[in-house]
């Protein structure tokens, strides 16, 4: 089975491949408002059912996963798609220049919630499948579509589901095409991501607030509190200080570093665009250093006290800090919010530590089996050589597939650098689509080891 016929297929089908994108960004699909979701996956079991796969949407303690199989291919791989079909709330609305489900297009792109977050990615992959079909009647290999509906709310059944499962979901390799390319706008390859733990402190010093005058010195100030515990978490050499954290990180290997090596960076670049003007401590950590191989604790959110217009003379006797910590490979997040919990309470034991979601990293070797094919195929899809991510510095969850199926899972992204994912006026480039669709094709091409 030849490529080239499959592409020429996708690039007569450019302007008519659009249009069938437009038509689904438009069904909105909010998972934390439960909006739209079950039309939305009743909206993909058709189309995947439309094309010759086997599909339907199956229902989970949240929403429902579309799963859908085509097993045409005896002795060829088998690469399971993953995707998610919900979308973030499209909130603050006076901040889009058009209304988010009214899909519109704008100096090469086309603006939408969740055109690029997940849609415009995973159904370009559906395209790719689709332009196989058309033309030679089969797929080069045997393909699994999954495609959630929670990942945009942390993913809270995707394990459970992927355990229970476990045959229908056996491949040899799982794509996930989600993210942003490189600003330069060059391809990615990413073999990893970091995992995530959340956590909330709490302390209360008092039954009310009190006038920092009469009470100064005498009561307890809650805000003093938080801050004195977190300088016990973090130093200002920009060490986590929490005991153990790093006790379980496996180290970057030399091929790793390799790799980061020959990513390209503009900094001066990214500090003018995000207007900072050093790197976080520790100073002398390479960048990429920092994305990839490193764990985080990050403030989120703190809140107490008076924080309205003109002074205030109060004492807060409340007050709450939020946090994440991402994680890489190595860790879980029970084993790190356990040693947070541990420190909290050797620290400030009339702290409350609540415990939040987590999610596992996830990594594979650079030099796994199918690397070398997903590189051609990339090259050929968009028409430029990959660059080579170890890992990701965002959270996916990938982890159900790498460390409960022990398949390897890799991100390839199809979305533009500045698609405002998560915010108003989220976008995708034309070009990034169609390239997206072209690299799709590519990819099963040769993970089946058809010529091109």
């Amino acid at each position: 089975m030849s490529l080239e016929p499959v592409l020429a297929h996708i690039d007569a089908n450019r302007d008519a491949f659009l249009q069938r994108l437009i038509e689904y960004v438009r069904h909105p699909s909010i998972s934390a408002q439960n909006i739209g979701i079950r039309e939305v996956s009743e909206i993909l079991v058709g189309t995947l059912n439309g094309f010759g796969m086997t599909a339907e949407a199956i229902a989970t303690d949240g929403h429902p996963m579309v799963l859908a199989r085509w097993d045409g291919a005896p002795g060829k791989p088998t690469v399971l798609l993953y995707g998610h079909y919900d979308v973030q709330p499209p909130e603050p609305l006076d901040k889009w220049l058009s209304p988010p489900f009214e899909p519109t297009i704008r100096d090469g792109r086309l603006y939408a919630r969740g055109v690029g977050d997940n849609k415009g990615q995973h159904f370009a992959q559906l395209l790719a499948i689709e332009s196989h079909l058309a033309v030679h009647g089969r797929l080069p290999c045997n393909v699994v579509v999954l495609l959630e509906g929670e990942e945009e709310i942390g993913s809270p059944h995707c394990a459970d589901f992927v355990r229970a499962n476990r045959d229908r979901l056996k491949a040899d390799l799982v794509i996930t095409a989600d993210g942003p390319m490189h600003p330069s706008g060059l391809p990615i390859i990413s073999f990893g991501v970091r995992g995530v733990a959340k956590f909330e402190l709490r302390a209360r010093t008092a039954k009310r607030d009190a006038h920092s005058g009469n009470f100064g010195n005498v009561l307890p100030n809650a805000i003093w509190k938080l801050v004195h515990l977190l300088g016990t978490m973090k130093n200002a050499a920009g060490e986590i200080t929490i005991d153990g954290l790093y006790d379980s990180v496996v180290p970057a290997t030399d091929l790793d570093r390799a790799a980061i090596a020959r990513l390209p960076l503009d900094l001066p670049a990214l500090k003018a665009e995000m207007g900072f003007a050093d790197l976080d401590a520790p100073r002398d950590r390479g960048f990429y250093e920092r994305l990839m191989f490193h764990p985080t604790l990050t403030i989120n959110g703190f809140h107490g006290g008076y924080g309205g217009p003109g002074p205030k003379t109060v004492l807060p006797a409340e007050a709450t800090v939020k946090c994440d910590m991402r994680l890489v490979e190595g860790q879980t997040p029970d084993e790190v919010l356990a040693k947070v919990a541990a420190h909290v309470r050797r620290h400030a034991p009339d702290v409350e530590f609540i415990p939040g979601g987590g999610m596992l990293p996830s990594r594979v070797p650079l030099d796994m089996p199918f690397a070398d094919r997903l590189r051609q195929a990339v090259a050929i899809g968009q028409g430029a050589e990959p660059l080579i991510y170890p890992s990701l510095g965002a959270s996916l969850p990938d982890y159900v597939f790498t460390k409960i199926l022990n398949t390897p899972a890799v991100q390839i992204p199809y979305a533009n650098a500045d698609e405002a994912n998560h915010a108003p006026n989220e976008n995708l480039t034309l070009d990034c689509f169609h390239k997206g669709i072209r690299t799709g094709a590519a990819l099963l091409a040769l993970l089946g080891g058809a010529s091109n």
